[in-house]
């Protein structure tokens, strides 16, 4: 896998702050000049030199002369672009060196008048249209005094060194993480030797991983996950073997993102990235590091939203009950349904409902039971299958604990007053 030289979301948000927060165009990009990222009124939004007919090699060539002079100044550099306006840049730093640049300008330090007939009438011989379509450009253009182009270019070398600093300590940390994972593996890899018990499938381990993920485990979830990885390279360390297999373990993964709550697209979106990543990994060990980023993330992500997965784990199971309330119904069968652990899933269905599972399936089947009382002219018997009750006594006894009252009194109370209501006897006044 070829590794982004830079960290590409700091330098962004890196220049989304300092634009923000100064009101100047900050420019993020590579050596070669290409525009990565651009917040504010940038050089690659300004449009003077299209509009003055200037080739737009002047300006690379000019932010790149700006770079080298930093880094030749220790991180800092003003300097003006071919239009006469002003910049100033500080280079990100890499693996290798100067890697990137972060550019704030282009801005003027001096009054707009005084620019229009210093640089636009000496300088530059424009032609009345170009130089019309020009001034309306400069208008957009932001003003800076002198004094405070240079207390703002050491902020901006302060905070692209910062980032740098931190990119750097991440850096040596995924290398740390790694080399750590990677000795893990290899403890784990030496035990299924010596057990004898590796060249299959690790199911069992995939499964476990699968489930501390969707319970938040973070600590079994590494553990599991090493277990799953040693087993993988135990049996056979060919890195095409090994990618498919994670291929569709990623799968697994994605759906396990959707049952705790995550949305479909999102999902699917995060489903390409992935395959897209894994690959371009050409390494055992860089496959395990990205791995263990992808876990990891994965546990951020669902912590994120606990009242959402929950809430939508609950109204999968309360649609499975309505649904199939007259069959034999089991709190086991619902963790399946979801992917969890019985006692993971009995505990947040209580928390979510206020109650227990089977007390939730015996509401459900009570209410049927009633409706059906009021509604027919049913035997109890024959209303206790229907709702699920194979058991007589039981549904009695579960009929009497919901509803207050026993199910033949019950029946007794809705159908005589039914029939009651039904035939009125008839009485005429002498």
């Amino acid at each position: 896998m070829k590794k982004e030289s830079f960290d590409h979301r700091l330098a962004d948000e890196c220049a989304r702050a300092f634009s923000t927060s100064t009101g100047l165009g900050c420019t993020v990009s590579d050596t070669s000049g290409k525009i990565l990222f651009e917040h504010g009124p940038g050089c690659g939004s300004c449009g003077l030199c299209r509009a003055a007919g200037l080739p737009t090699e002047n300006c690379i060539r000019a932010h790149h002369y700006g770079m080298i002079e930093a880094e030749r100044f220790g991180g800092k550099y003003i300097y003006f672009c071919p239009f006469g306006l002003t910049c100033f840049v500080s280079p990100i730093i890499g693996e290798e060196g100067s890697m990137a640049k972060i550019t704030v300008g282009p801005f003027m330090m001096v009054e707009l008048q005084d620019f229009i007939d210093c640089e636009l009438s000496e300088y530059m011989h424009l032609d009345p249209g170009a130089k019309e379509q020009v001034c309306q450009l400069l208008l957009s253009v932001p003003q800076v005094s002198p004094k405070r182009v240079q207390d703002l270019s050491v902020l901006l070398f302060m905070a692209v060194g910062f980032m740098n600093n931190v990119s750097a300590e991440n850096r040596l940390l995924e290398i740390e993480r790694s080399d750590l994972l990677q000795g893990q593996i290899g403890a784990y890899i030496a035990q299924l030797k010596g057990r004898g018990t590796f060249g299959s499938y690790p199911f069992d381990r995939e499964r476990a991983l699968l489930q501390a993920v969707s319970h938040g485990e973070k600590a079994e979830a590494r553990q599991y996950l090493t277990e799953y990885l040693a087993s993988l390279h135990a049996g056979g360390s060919e890195i095409g073997r090994i990618r498919a297999r994670i291929s569709e373990f990623l799968v697994l993964l994605s759906r396990t993102a959707a049952a705790n709550g995550m949305e479909e697209q999102q999902v699917l979106l995060l489903y390409r990235q992935w395959q897209q990543t894994l690959s371009a990994l050409s390494s055992f060990q860089a496959v395990s590091a990205w791995l263990l980023t992808v876990v990891e993330g994965m546990l951020e992500s669902i912590a994120a939203y606990p009242d959402v997965r929950h809430a939508n784990i609950i109204h999968r199971c309360i649609q499975h009950i309505g649904a199939g309330y007259q069959e034999r119904l089991t709190l086991e069968d619902a963790a399946r349904m979801v992917c969890l652990s019985s006692d993971y899933l009995s505990r947040i269905f209580r928390e979510e409902t206020g109650v227990s599972f089977h007390q939730y399936l015996n509401n459900v089947r009570i209410t049927k039971a009633k409706e059906l009382i009021r509604t027919t002219n049913l035997r109890l018997t024959d209303i206790s299958q229907m709702v699920g009750y194979d058991d007589q006594s039981y549904f009695t006894k579960v009929f009497k604990r919901t509803a207050g009252i026993a199910p033949g009194e019950y029946m007794k109370k809705y159908r005589s007053s039914s029939s009651q209501t039904a035939v009125q006897p008839f009485t005429r006044n002498s």
